[in-house]
């Protein structure tokens, strides 16, 4: 799932030149002038090429053997999020691991890779590694979700879902938080319906920052993230309680839902809506 640098703002000293006011007598050479100050002369200073300039972006691999999708999905990303920088589209697993790039951030994991290699195994390289893993699948069924986040995926996707969710996935595994779309959830937690739905850890603290009255600008200062990883948050957030059937639309809706279940203490009217 995650910032950006001074310039040297000094002015270079003015080379005066002693020139004389009398008519009569001869001009003071600037090169004499020049020479005097030398000592003091600004020189600009030279750019270490060997620090890179920080890109604090979320640096993403993708890893599919349909290499249309690959394609389009790498398209996609890139187009569609300035905050994630693809450096790596690869259609094999041990492409992925020899990258020039790798480890990197966030891998986007095919799940159905046929390669023999255990989803487990692939997983604990990369969280050895310290790569965050979302995976994609064809297959929704709840049993192998719960397999792929037991074994240590933060995000799970089911490509016939919105391509905007895969956006909302990275950035949620780039925080270390998980990531399931709403009806995966629901399915996840058949026998919790009629209840509130489950919110990660990250989500609750969105919703009681937001619904107590922060603006979305405030509430990624506070959290460390970017305003629109926030938003991808909030999104989420509503997404959740819409399929509970639970209409959290608006702000003060919002704020009411996370009074009732226990996420924000009531106190004060909210500062702003």
């Amino acid at each position: 799932m995650r910032s950006a640098k001074s310039a040297d703002s000094s002015t270079p000293p003015r080379i005066r030149a002693c020139v004389s006011r009398s008519s009569a007598s001869s001009p003071t050479p600037l090169t004499n002038s020049i020479d005097r100050d030398a000592s003091t002369e600004w020189k600009a200073p030279v750019p270490d090429s060997s620090v890179p300039p920080t890109d604090d972006r979320i640096r993403l691999a993708l890893v599919d053997d349909h290499k249309m999708l690959l394609g389009a999905l790498t398209e996609w990303i890139r187009n569609a999020a300035s905050d994630i920088n693809m450096v790596a589209a690869v259609s094999t697993w041990p492409d992925l691991l020899t990258h020039s790039e790798f480890p990197v951030d966030v891998v986007l994991l095919d799940l159905d890779l046929k390669d023999n290699i255990p989803i487990s195994l692939k997983i604990s390289t990369l969280k050895t590694t310290g790569v965050k893993t979302v995976l994609m699948s064809t297959y929704s069924e709840p049993n192998v979700v719960r397999e792929a986040l037991a074994a240590g995926a933060l995000g799970y996707l089911v490509k016939s879902e919105d391509a905007e969710m895969i956006v909302e996935a990275i950035r949620a595994a780039a925080q270390g938080d998980s990531f399931v779309s709403a009806e995966l959830d629901l399915a996840l937690n058949a026998g919790d319906v009629g209840g509130a739905p489950k919110l990660s850890a990250q989500e609750r603290r969105v919703m009681a920052l937001y619904g107590g009255g922060e603006p979305v600008k405030a509430v990624a200062f506070q959290l460390g993230i970017s305003e629109e990883t926030a938003k991808s948050y909030l999104k989420r957030i509503r997404e959740k309680y819409r399929v509970a059937g639970i209409d959290v639309g608006t702000k003060v809706a919002l704020r009411k839902r996370a009074i009732q279940d226990g996420i924000l203490i009531s106190t004060d009217a909210p500062n702003s809506f």
